[in-house]
């Protein structure tokens, strides 16, 4: 399950009191294991990020974290999907 956001234009300045809450939650999910990876995404060549991915294990997992992450709490994030990901290869 793929947990996409998009962050304010102005991630950078703005998330640096939310951000040892943000990427504590994911080592949270990463150590139960319902979390595989995450990270920043945006145009290659990126120095600002336009949003993130974090690959689930399950929805419901991907729905607990985007629900209490400290970017989503605090407007970092501007909106955020989940996706069903069929990996065939």
């Amino acid at each position: 399950y793929l947990l996409r956001y998009d962050y304010i234009p102005d991630v950078l300045e703005k998330r640096d009191p939310y951000r040892e809450g943000h990427l504590g939650l994911a080592k949270q999910f990463i150590a139960d294991g319902t979390c595989l990876s995450g990270g920043p995404t945006g145009d290659v060549g990126m120095e600002i990020p336009s949003g993130a991915l974090f690959i689930f294990t399950d929805a419901e997992s991907a729905k607990a974290y985007a629900a209490s992450d400290p970017y989503v709490l605090n407007g970092i994030v501007t909106g955020h999907t989940i996706e069903e990901w069929n990996v065939v290869l």
